[in-house]
């Protein structure tokens, strides 16, 4: 079928045909610009030859903005609570077309052009999303401080951690299969919405691709909904908080791998490079680095297992046979044991020293060459026990 084709959407009982298509609008108090932004998409609808229907999702306006969506024949879903977030999957919800393209109520976002978003649609793309840099921002829609910055490190982030297509991962105007991605199950309840969606489909295997679109200005006089610093600051920790590996695996692998091999370099006496000089406090150091990366790394696996249990993350074999295996927690209950056990040893070692100086004065040097690693050892053998059990506990829900 091509775009210029009528919808052969299934007709209801009343006659009328079933929509194929919902413009969902989040609205709260837009009544200078909901009307523009109905008439252009049911003009969009007229020109493209498809069955479509608004639905507006108001989060309780105040300003009349129901009464002129509902004027206009489209439907209006009251979703009490706030959030930008909050309405979309209220109106998603209610939506009854096949296919879901969702924009501002703002008239910032072109609704007479949802074409080209309709034919990817139809090519089989699950996630269709605007990219407002290829399609044009006119002067003053956006602050120069998310178009220089905001805007793309987060797009940035979000094609190096997930492998998205997106160069515009916070563009509100998208088009996406209904029932796939509610089956995502966003939880985002403000701006960071479209962001989730979009790191989820990319996690879940759904086809992502983007169009161009534009941007203009808000209307005069309304009061912008997005916070920079607050809306930035959850967007991001979203993007980290879905990619355990890059928050706790990458950071937590490099810290240890760099503290044993400080600590290894450094045992057998103090080292120089140049004129700077290395002795007992560094090595103290590299036995901090090692302690903080292994709990960096239990971290990631107790995020990463949650995740999955939860349904937050899509699944991992490899996680799964790690930590399903039968006898994962006795091993790691051994390995933390033993571990114990040599730092303990060491310590003995030290006190030993100590005693054959008569409890006086030590060579601290020599000593704390002893003291260190044996510190560092019980440590990490704790962590190894009440990470292997508190991961034997999260897994007692799956099994």
């Amino acid at each position: 079928m091509t775009s210029a084709e009528p919808s052969l959407a299934p007709t209801a009982e009343n006659g009328q045909k079933e929509p194929e298509l919902s413009v969902v609008m989040p609205c709260l108090n837009e009544a200078r610009t909901i009307g523009v932004c109905i008439r252009k998409a049911q003009a969009s609808f007229e020109r493209i030859g498809i069955a479509g229907e608004v639905v507006v999702a108001d989060n309780g306006s105040t300003d009349g903005s129901q009464q002129i969506a509902e004027e206009l024949g489209a439907r209006v879903v009251p979703v009490a609570a706030r959030g930008y977030g909050s309405a979309l999957t209220g109106g998603i919800a209610a939506a009854r077309g096949r296919w879901v393209i969702m924009g501002d109520a703002d008239d910032s976002y072109d609704f007479a052009d949802l074409e080209p978003f309709v034919t990817r649609l139809r090519d089989g793309y699950d996630l269709v999303a605007g990219n407002r840099f290829k399609g044009g921002i006119r002067p003053g829609a956006m602050p120069w401080l998310h178009r220089r910055l905001g805007n793309p490190v987060l797009s940035f982030v979000g094609r190096r951690l997930y492998g998205t297509p997106c160069g515009d991962i916070y563009c509100g105007l998208r088009g996406f299969n209904r029932e796939k991605v509610a089956a995502l199950d966003i939880q985002s309840t403000g701006m960071e919405f479209a962001i989730e969606m979009i790191v989820k489909a990319s996690m879940s295997g759904l086809r992502v691709t983007e169009v161009p679109t534009t941007l203009s200005p808000d209307a005069e006089g309304r009061e912008p909904h997005l916070n920079t610093w607050r809306d930035g600051w959850r967007s991001i920790r979203l993007l980290l908080l879905y990619s355990p590996k890059w928050l706790f695996l990458y950071p937590g692998l490099f810290l240890l791998l760099a503290g044993i091999a400080g600590m290894a370099w450094l045992l057998p006496g103090d080292r120089s490079i140049g004129a700077v000089g290395f002795d007992v406090s560094t090595l103290l150091y590299f036995g901090l680095a090692v302690v903080v990366g292994l709990q960096a790394v239990f971290f990631f696996l107790t995020a990463r297992w949650f995740g999955i249990t939860e349904g937050l993350l899509p699944d991992d074999p490899r996680i799964r046979r790690l930590l399903e295996r039968r006898g994962t927690l006795e091993l790691g209950l051994a390995v933390g044991v033993f571990l114990v056990a040599g730092g303990l040893g060491l310590s003995f070692y030290a006190l030993a020293t100590w005693n054959q100086a008569g409890f006086g004065r030590l060579n601290y040097p020599h000593t704390l060459r002893i003291v260190i690693p044996g510190a560092t050892l019980i440590s990490c053998g704790m962590q190894t026990v009440l990470s292997a059990l508190f991961l034997s506990v999260l897994g007692l829900r799956r099994r």
